[in-house]
């Protein structure tokens, strides 16, 4: 064998690769063997460390006219974060409207991840999948697909959300319920399929719908705040929906008995904001009433 000599040193690093592409392509080793996978993810990490641009990038960022010093800032004082944190969170959920969508918003959430969770297993129990040809994957599809166009026709809606939100809410509510009942209660695959879509198109329009609502109520520093608060929320409230409901440890129901209760779930939603909504409109007639009722008096 050859002795390389000075010169091999002078092999381009493109080379270099070809050559070890080369070498782990023809040897002839097991399947089994660590050696192949340990040498590229080796290969892999030296080339991911190597930064040939960090001895420039460095002076080029610390120059005179960039924002960057090499002293390191003094860490930020972490309950004065939190004190911040807090007062922005009690004075965004001050408001009764962001507070009233971001109820909404966390408690639909957390039924929706149910259903679409374990609808599948639903589906299975009404036409198992070794007994016929299934079309759950399209389903999907068009539910997704149709809830974009209705998320698309939303734009075109003129209505006073302010006075008519939490009603239209528990309306909408109220059908996501009647639809998780007719998938759970109806033995046909396709009734089961057309309930799905007919919720997920719902959901879809309603969260948007909820989003934007809550969005409008908030400056823009505060959005990741909120929308992170609620989307906490309504992971908690999954878990410990799926912990009573699904889990061994809990109660341990069946599939049907499981989607009764997601219906059950949603018609509570439902009657909470139409109670909610219905003292809020007539709080609202009341206030347009009393100018009119004052008014005759005043001009006697």
């Amino acid at each position: 064998m050859d002795v390389p000599g000075p010169g091999a040193h002078r092999v381009s690093s493109a080379a270099t690769a070809t050559a070890a592409t080369m070498l782990l392509r023809t040897a002839r080793f097991p399947r089994e063997c660590w050696f192949l996978p340990t040498a590229l993810l080796c290969a892999y990490g030296f080339f991911a460390s190597l930064r040939p641009s960090e001895p420039f990038l460095t002076p080029y960022l610390l120059g005179s006219d960039k924002n960057l010093t090499e002293r390191q800032e003094p860490k930020p004082d972490h309950l004065l974060v939190l004190k911040v944190l807090w007062k922005d969170f009690l004075m965004c959920y001050s408001s009764r409207p962001l507070l009233c969508w971001s109820v909404w918003w966390a408690l639909s959430t957390c039924g929706y991840f149910q259903v679409v969770n374990y609808t599948q297993g639903l589906w299975e129990k009404v036409m198992p999948s070794h007994n016929a040809t299934i079309y759950n994957g399209g389903v999907e599809a068009v539910s997704t697909m149709l809830g974009a166009v209705a998320v698309f026709a939303v734009g075109y809606i003129k209505i006073s959300w302010s006075t008519w939100g939490e009603m239209t809410l528990s309306l909408f509510s109220l059908l996501i319920a009647a639809a998780v009942y007719v998938m759970d209660k109806v033995n046909n695959i396709w009734v089961c399929y057309s309930s799905y879509v007919v919720f997920r198109i719902i959901y879809m329009l309603l969260i948007t719908i909820a989003t934007f609502q809550i969005a409008t109520n908030l400056s823009m520093e505060r959005y990741a705040l909120v929308f992170g608060v609620n989307t906490f929320i309504a992971l908690a409230l999954q878990t410990l929906l799926t912990l009573i409901v699904v889990d061994a440890n809990g109660l341990g129901l069946d599939i049907t008995t499981q989607f009764l209760i997601y219906s059950g779930y949603f018609a509570l939603i439902a009657i909470i904001f139409l109670i909610n909504g219905a003292v809020s409109v007539m709080k609202k007639y009341r206030r347009r009433q009393e100018p009119e009722s004052s008014s005759p008096g005043t001009s006697a």
